[in-house]
């Protein structure tokens, strides 16, 4: 039975390394009954790997463990529980951490995850695996918290697990109540990366007062799955549905089929209202029978690689960076050569402040000053720290205007590569371990046979048009799913709903983009909030935890896009909702 008619959940994290002013805003807000720290992208999970194969006793998010060991007085004082995953690839360790700070404190910590000991669900990998962890779901974390935990840390679970498991817990939604798990994973999912649905990455940024004390999500959720997003209100934090869309859409790949451990999400019919300043309500999630499989990735070890930068200045400077980048790497060569080495894997060369990395789209004129960026891939860390050697000399040998910017040079770091499987799901348990007990729970339970429907969009128009940025009408976000790109577009008004249909199919965003590379790009319609989702297929080359690119993660995409220039119909130039520009 539930033992709340409301739940409030705090997101206090959203990436190993978020502000240190969160914790406090949150503890002096005080109407949170739970506080989650999320702190695993993918590219965590490199770094997290690395760490613990130099040190047995690293391996964990050290800086959010560090808070909530420091912290855990005032949770106690403001009645919170706390959920985390910055147990990382080694959640003993970080669960030992906030023990040792007070024993008292019932800590549980949620492992199974790691499959470096199950060679049997381990595929035939390409190279030597640091970790391979499989994504847990939310029922470990309601059977930590069933048993009296006040902390739970977890290894690798699906973000938005951290917030369904409390609800879980809390209201005692099971494992076939479908559209529930969907309202309660999509709720952890807007509060999963911080401050993004509460202000941070608007397109329109000039709204948010300030970003000196941004303000961070709550989300108060009630059994029937509904919810309030919000954020305290003396942060400079900014709810409205523009916020709460965009983060919506933020890496979710097919809405209507977004694949978690406990359930598959459909969120093309969900609807956003704003109900008062800093309070949007959100409804009408579904949820359809989970995968047979769950996600598991393997960190790779494939290489080492270096990246230098390197300041250009005075007339010219495109074309003597382009030349100085593709001077380096030739040099690098014949340098490698001479010393028996084989060539690069990859080099790459981009020039930050000539637009490069908008391909064709590039607008820059002739910039006095620009930063060189430099990456090479190679198997061997001697070659790369050969290459590395020889780029202090084209401050004496190339042209003039060419500076370091102070920043020293690199040293050869090891390239981690990612690489995701299927695992069957019967074949994962959980382990959960609290106040000297440990048992075994399902790692995600199977329930029903349920499949989303499909939803057909089209849309034509044969009137007077007008020629206006993609921006005037619409909004988005965009990110990665592994070696794939992920671009959310909403319209500003439902108005202009089908000219994102009409004026947005996939081929235009394929080539307005082609510079990217893509094998294919799927469009999925949102209707509830009048958006459309991009997913561009192998757009970020090698993916982020391995790409050479200067934004590997494709943060700025969506903002490439929204230049896309598009026809609304004439009658609408006077539209109360279309961006002044």
């Amino acid at each position: 039975m539930p033992t709340k008619g409301k739940v409030t959940i705090a997101g206090a994290a959203g990436a190993w390394g978020d502000s240190s002013l969160s914790t406090p805003q949150l503890l002096k807000d005080g109407r949170a009954d739970y506080i989650v720290y999320e702190g695993l992208a993918e590219i965590t999970m490199a770094i997290l790997s690395r760490a613990k194969d130099k040190d047995a006793s690293q391996g964990y998010a050290r800086d959010l463990i560090e808070t909530i060991a420091h912290n855990l007085d005032a949770y106690r004082g403001s009645d919170m529980r706390v959920v985390t995953n910055a147990g990382g690839v080694n959640p003993h360790a970080a669960a030992d951490v906030i023990r040792a700070a007070d024993p008292s404190v019932s800590v549980a910590v949620v492992s199974g995850d790691d499959l470096m000991e199950r060679p049997d669900l381990l595929p035939g990998l390409t190279g030597e695996a640091l970790s391979a962890n499989v994504y847990l779901g939310a029922w470990p974390i309601a059977s930590a918290l069933d048993s009296g935990a006040e902390v739970v840390v977890t290894g690798r679970v699906v973000d938005s697990a951290l917030t369904l498991g409390p609800l879980i817990h809390e209201f005692g939604w099971r494992p076939d109540e479908l559209d529930l798990l969907s309202a309660g994973s999509l709720a952890g999912h807007l509060i999963e990366c911080g401050p993004q649905a509460s202000g941070g990455l608007l397109t329109d940024w000039e709204d948010t007062t300030s970003w000196i004390d941004p303000g961070y999500p709550l989300v108060e959720v009630s059994a029937d799955g509904s919810f309030i997003v919000t954020t305290p209100d003396d942060s400079n934090g900014l709810v409205d549905v523009r916020t709460v869309s965009e983060q919506l859409l933020y890496e979710i790949g097919d809405p209507g089929r977004y694949l978690l451990p406990d359930v598959t999400c459909d969120w093309r019919l969900v609807t956003l209202e704003e109900v008062a300043t800093n309070r949007v309500a959100v409804t009408g999630a579904r949820g359809w029978s989970p995968p047979t499989t769950m996600k598991a990735c393997a960190q790779i070890s494939d290489g080492w690689r270096a990246q230098m930068l390197l300041f250009i200045g005075g007339r010219d400077a495109v074309h003597k960076a382009r030349r100085v980048g593709r001077d380096l790497i030739e040099r690098g060569r014949r340098v490698l050569d001479a010393a028996g080495l084989d060539d690069f894997r990859a080099t790459h060369v981009e020039v930050i402040g000539s637009e490069d990395s908008y391909g064709d789209n590039s607008r820059a004129g002739a910039a006095r000053e620009v930063i060189l960026d430099l990456a090479v891939h190679h198997d061997s860390r001697e070659a790369v720290a050969v290459f590395i050697r020889e780029i202090p000399s084209i401050a004496l040998a190339g042209p003039p205007g060419v500076s370091g910017g102070g920043a020293g040079l690199p040293g050869p770091t090891p390239l981690v590569r990612l690489e995701c499987f299927p695992v069957p799901r019967e074949a994962v348990s959980a382990l959960v371990e609290v106040d000297g007990k440990s048992f075994v729970v399902p790692a995600a339970h199977a329930a029903g046979a349920r499949s989303p429907d499909e939803i057909i969009e089209v849309s034509s128009y044969d009137g007077p048009t007008i020629t206006v940025p993609l921006v005037a009408i619409a909004h988005g976000r965009s990110g990665d799913k592994g070696a794939d790109l992920n671009i959310g577009i909403r319209a500003r008004h439902p108005d202009f709903y089908d000219i994102l249909l009409r004026e947005l199919p996939g081929e235009r965003v394929g080539e307005h983009l082609t510079h990217l590379g893509a094998s294919e790009v799927k469009r999925f319609g949102l209707p509830g909030i009048h958006a459309v989702n991009f997913l561009l297929l192998g757009a970020l080359g090698a993916g982020g935890t391995a790409s050479l690119r200067f934004d590997p993660q494709g943060k700025a995409l969506a903002q490439q896009l929204l230049d896309i220039e598009i026809e609304i119909p004439a009658d609408l130039a006077a539209h109360s909702a279309l961006r002044p520009l």
